[in-house]
């Protein structure tokens, strides 16, 4: 009798246990699709086609996008214009679908644009893949690849965006690999690993875009190596500052009484560098669940913006020659990895984490942290800055246009569903380049123009 008592009981827990599970598994089911769609590539890729018969030379324009944060390492594009009647939709200028070749090959890296030369990475299951487009036409100009064993956490494929420098483009890939190319034809000029250097591959892949400096080159490579610069021409290795985990963020710079410094978001803190010479100058300390600071610090003026997901928050920091100072720390804005952006004393951004579509968008003060208003209308998302606006995408692929306005969100224009059907987050931010828009997702990348009328 007591033995069926404690089968009875028994039963009756691991049911219970059943239900429970059964909820919070309903409860998160958003969040669960979005995570198990964020590394697989599905169905049939197109193949990768002939190279174009006819190539011209690399060229420049005035409004190029030459790294994560464009030409200027501000997020914001230089192109003047912007139609902003979206009736009808934009006018896609061209598509390819072949970059990630199959299963768990995600790259989440952004496309880079200097003339008639677009440089996007891909990735098939053992190689990463480097494709210069023609960014008027899509036409494949050259392909470069190289063997890079990978895990393949959320993709296997890169999260770092190049960097075009004049004849040269500087990739890096999740697993260490920074290459420098020739823009003009794809050749290889250097390659090194970082994991050589001492680096070490973090959970989710060595992550931030590289940054040039006059004759440097800069990456966050972890372990030993947790800053490290390279001879942008040699491939030789000038320094290495700190040790530990690398971030997941892109460098920012500043200038401090009339010195550059390199502004460094790591795994667990936000530090000062001196980009000659690699001396940490400060550090202060920020941790995150997972080691994820993962979104760009913004400078304004003598002050350093940073924010991180899973509520963490944000803090604004002062830089002096005598180091570096919080001013205020708030959990009023947390974004998991969405940069904001500061326009005239006012913090504009997403928070919330990147596994749902319910984040809101907001408006803080920049001098206290305040919040000056919350709005859920257009989900979570990446932004990037054109002609006076903020345009986003959020994770499900739709478009919006929106005006910085410190009382209230002001959406200007929306494109729903701008990638298509899609299965998995949109994680990569939108370039806008010489008039037209760049939008990536996986394997595919589609160009949007930006001044003329409906999609076709």
């Amino acid at each position: 009798m007591k033995m069926k008592k404690w089968l009875k009981w028994t039963l009756g827990i691991a049911g219970l246990g059943a239900v429970v599970l059964a909820g919070l598994v309903a409860s998160q089911w958003s969040s669960l699709r979005i995570l198990m769609g964020a590394g697989g590539v599905s169905g049939n890729q197109a193949a990768i086609p002939e190279k174009a018969s006819r190539v011209e030379p690399a060229s420049a324009a005035e409004h190029d996008w030459l790294a994560w944060r464009g030409a200027r390492n501000d997020a914001r594009s230089t192109w003047p214009g912007v139609r902003k009647d979206w009736t009808g939709g934009l006018k896609k200028t061209w598509e390819v679908d072949y970059l990630c070749r199959s299963g768990n090959t995600a790259s989440w890296s952004a496309p880079v644009i200097r003339g008639n030369r677009l440089i996007v990475t891909g990735r098939d299951e053992g190689r990463d893949l480097v494709f210069a487009l023609d960014p008027a036409s899509g036409s494949l100009l050259w392909e470069g690849s190289y063997e890079a064993p990978a895990r393949n956490s959320h993709g296997a494929g890169a999260r770092a965006t190049p960097f075009i420098d004049d004849s040269r483009v500087y990739t890096y890939g999740r697993s260490g690999d920074l290459v420098c190319w020739n823009l003009e034809d794809g050749s290889v000029i250097w390659h090194v690993s970082v994991k050589e250097a001492g680096g070490a591959e973090p959970e989710w892949g060595l992550s931030s875009s590289p940054l040039l400096l006059g004759n440097r080159v800069f990456v966050q490579g972890g372990g030993q190596a947790r800053t490290i610069a390279l001879n942008k021409t040699s491939g030789e290795v000038l320094w290495k500052s700190g040790t530990g985990p690398a971030g997941y963020a892109a460098f920012a710079t500043m200038e401090v009484e009339g010195e550059t410094r390199l502004i460094v978001f790591h795994a667990k803190g936000l530090a000062g560098l001196d980009p000659s010479t690699g001396e940490i100058l400060w550090d202060l300390p920020w941790e995150t669940p997972w080691d994820v600071n993962a979104t760009t610090p913004v400078v304004a003026g003598d002050r350093v913006f940073i924010t991180s997901g899973y509520g963490r928050g944000a803090q604004l920091v002062r830089v002096s020659s005598r180091g570096a100072e919080p001013l205020w720390t708030t959990t009023v804005l947390s974004s998991h990895h969405s940069d904001p952006f500061i326009v005239d004393e006012r913090i504009y951004g997403y928070s919330g984490d990147s596994t749902q579509n319910r984040g809101a968008f907001k408006c803080l003060d920049l001098a206290t942290g305040k919040e000056q208003w919350s709005s859920n209308e257009i989900g979570w998302g990446t932004c990037t800055w054109i002609d006076g606006h903020l345009l986003c995408i959020d994770i499900r692929g739709n478009l919006y246009l929106v005006r910085p306005d410190p009382s209230r969100l002001v959406k200007v224009a929306e494109f729903r569903r701008a990638l298509g059907a899609i299965s998995g987050p949109v994680w990569t931010v939108p370039v806008v380049a010489n008039g037209r828009l760049y939008l990536r997702f996986k394997e595919r990348l589609l160009s949007y123009d930006l001044e003329s009328g409906p999609r076709s």
